[in-house]
């Protein structure tokens, strides 16, 4: 499923973000791109050795340890470390499904990629086109989000960027291998633990509370890949 997360960053930190970035220097996307994917990537990319890539990853790495949505949402066990790309100029990227595992470069580590996210960085005002859209069993959904905020889908997803025709689209891009690989049931956790929410405010002395996140935990004990 789709999900998405708001106001991952604040509108300050999104200017602080945008300000590190304008500095920066890009390169052509394609470089990092495997051999299916040179035909249909057209944006420009931050090389992810760059000192601004490695600190505003970073940052974001933070922000999304102390937001309970995407923990709630993701489960995440790791995270591929984020990325940055630029659409402007036409540029887009036609589609593709990503990449299954994911080698952490100067690292022995590898992610698995459940969960695919884009981080958008700019307003939709700011630009035209551009639009994320992501193929599921429900047909295309077409998101652009106001600069901050994320949207999470499944790795399995076909997707694509449809061109930018004015303006500029800045993004952060990354994976997450979640605790618990197949979709379905995170969704199924997901709405037991807004359930279990939910009552806690109504209900705080509820004695069927504590059963319900009993069935939660015992549930991510039972489908979690550690």
């Amino acid at each position: 499923m789709m999900h998405i997360i708001p106001n991952l960053l604040s509108k300050e930190q999104v200017c602080q973000v945008r300000q590190a970035l304008e500095q920066a220097d890009w390169t052509d996307g394609r470089v990092s791109a495997g051999h299916q994917a040179l035909k249909a990537k057209h944006n420009l990319q931050l090389d992810q050795d760059h000192p601004v890539s490695r600190q505003i990853g970073d940052f974001i790495l933070e922000r999304l340890g102390g937001n309970p949505r995407f923990m709630a949402t993701a489960l995440p066990l790791k995270v591929f470390p984020p990325r940055f790309n630029r659409y402007q100029g036409g540029g887009h990227y036609g589609n593709h499904i990503d990449s299954a595992v994911l080698s952490v470069p100067g690292t022995p580590h590898r992610v698995r990629g459940d969960i695919s996210a884009t981080l958008f960085l700019c307003d939709p005002d700011q630009y035209d086109g551009g639009e994320l859209i992501i193929e599921d069993t429900y047909g295309s959904h077409s998101v652009k989000l106001p600069a901050g905020d994320m949207v999470l889908y499944p790795g399995t997803s076909l997707h694509r960027v449809t061109p930018v025709t004015r303006g500029a689209r800045l993004a952060s891009f990354f994976w997450v291998q979640s605790l618990v690989r197949e979709d379905s049931q995170r969704g199924i956790l997901l709405n037991l633990d807004d359930a279990i929410q939910n009552l806690t405010l109504k209900l705080p002395d509820d004695p069927a509370l504590a059963q319900l996140t009993g069935v939660y935990h015992n549930l991510l004990r039972q489908w979690s890949n550690t």
